[in-house]
């Protein structure tokens, strides 16, 4: 049955074309969230691998409950989560060193600071992880209230009260920064 439902989604087209299919349209979205979660580009591309590798062998277990891209965020959510939470990565990076301080833009920071003010972005990853995830979801994936809640396994309520308390911390952010620059 959901092999029928993603049938109907790419037109009959086989595993690899429809694999294929996923990682032109939303490829870039996987990485950007996957980079947006980790802050590293080396894990974001490990990730967006190991993502695709599972949308691969689980391709029709798909049920269509929710978008596509709904889908395919939350497996990368979900795998990064799985990083973090592996002893591996415990013992082998050393605690702080995910939030350095000082070092220059990573070459995402600086695409993204081309379509957006660069005291924005700043401000954005300067926020705490729930709220700057939020705020990815909603402001560049355009995921629903109800999307993003199923999503991170709150309530639409969290969700909101999150987006509000970004946005809020990102405008009092950006006016300090105001009041820094001559």
């Amino acid at each position: 049955m959901a092999f029928e439902y993603l049938k109907t989604l790419t037109g009959g087209l086989d595993k690899n074309a429809i694999l294929s299919e996923m990682m032109l349209a939303h490829g870039e979205d996987v990485w950007n969230y996957a980079f947006f979660l980790t802050r590293q580009t080396v894990l974001a591309d490990d990730i967006t691998q190991d993502v695709f590798v599972k949308v691969y062998e689980r391709l029709y277990t798909f049920r269509g409950e929710a978008s596509v891209k709904t889908w395919l965020l939350a497996i990368t959510r979900n795998l990064v989560h799985d990083h973090w939470r592996s002893a591996w990565f415990r013992r082998v990076v050393p605690f702080g060193v995910l939030r350095r301080e000082g070092h220059g833009p990573s070459a995402e920071a600086q695409a993204l600071s081309s379509l957006v003010n660069e005291e924005l972005w700043e401000a954005v990853l300067s926020l705490p992880c729930k709220l700057r995830e939020v705020l990815l979801l909603h402001a560049h994936h355009h995921l629903t209230y109800a999307e993003i809640a199923r999503l991170l396994g709150v309530s639409e309520g969290t969700v909101k009260s999150r987006l509000f308390r970004a946005r809020a911390k990102v405008s009092e952010l950006l006016k300090e920064e105001e009041g820094r620059t001559p």
